[in-house]
């Protein structure tokens, strides 16, 4: 394997493509951001931005093809995730006052096997929602999808929104092993932003569902009305095959 450096995801001409297509006033929001906290990876937090404004527009493959074509090797794919994983912990750092370290090289393969995990469960959920509560269905109305929906213009994804057997809104919240002491304060966050935007009636309610659930959250939640927990476990199941005609 070659020891070059390969070329990251070029700020400049982003800003660039991005105001060409449409996106002058969230180009020159990042551009403008005062990133306030104590790690190095100011310029990644823009990036992860970026990707997310592309990606949102569907315009990403586009600026790859015309600025960034190593975006599309394995080695861009794994830095553009990491861009994103950034732009997160920035998020969650932002509503919890809370850092914590990130090394890239030591980070990369964990959170990989993490985010495919939670993106696995999700997608599960998604077509099966009502093994979380019967009547449970996914939010669809006016070409929005409740799985990951956007809010804010970027600053932050809904894991699941559902809408119970009596029309009122679930936003469903899917921690793993890591940062599941910052699930609730985001969970309360996209529940008041969706009382503020969709529900025209009652209060919507909220579920964290984790694969463990910690007696801090527990304790926590007990004060915090219409937030319930849920724990899951995943199986695996060996099927042998006969070889014999």
């Amino acid at each position: 394997m070659s020891d070059e450096p390969r070329p990251i995801l070029p700020v400049k001409e982003a800003y660039k493509f991005g105001a060409e297509h449409g996106l002058s006033d969230a180009m020159e929001k990042i551009r403008l951001m005062e990133i306030e906290w104590d790690s190095s990876y100011t310029t990644t937090v823009r990036r992860g931005y970026i990707v997310e404004a592309f990606t949102r527009r569907g315009i990403f493959e586009e600026f790859k093809k015309t600025y960034w074509p190593t975006g599309n090797t394995p080695w861009g794919v794994s830095k553009t995730k990491f861009f994103l994983r950034i732009r997160q912990r920035y998020e969650e750092f932002l509503q919890s006052g809370d850092q914590q370290e990130v090394v890239e090289g030591e980070a990369n393969e964990r959170d990989d096997q993490e985010f495919a995990a939670e993106r696995d469960l999700r997608e599960f959920l998604v077509k099966n929602p009502g093994c979380i509560e019967k009547g449970l269905r996914i939010y669809d109305t006016d070409g929005k999808f409740g799985n990951e929906l956007a809010i804010d213009e970027g600053r932050g994804r809904i894991d699941l929104l559902a809408v119970d057997s009596q029309d009122r809104f679930v936003v469903i919240e899917l921690k793993l092993s890591r940062g599941r002491n910052k699930a609730l304060g985001q969970l309360l966050y996209y529940m008041g932003w969706v009382d503020k935007y969709l529900s025209k009636s009652s209060p919507c309610r909220g579920i964290i569902i984790a694969r463990e659930i910690p007696d801090d959250l527990i304790l926590a939640v007990r004060r915090v009305p219409g937030v319930s927990l849920c724990s899951y476990n995943l199986s695996v199941s060996i099927i042998p095959i006969s070889t014999n005609d």
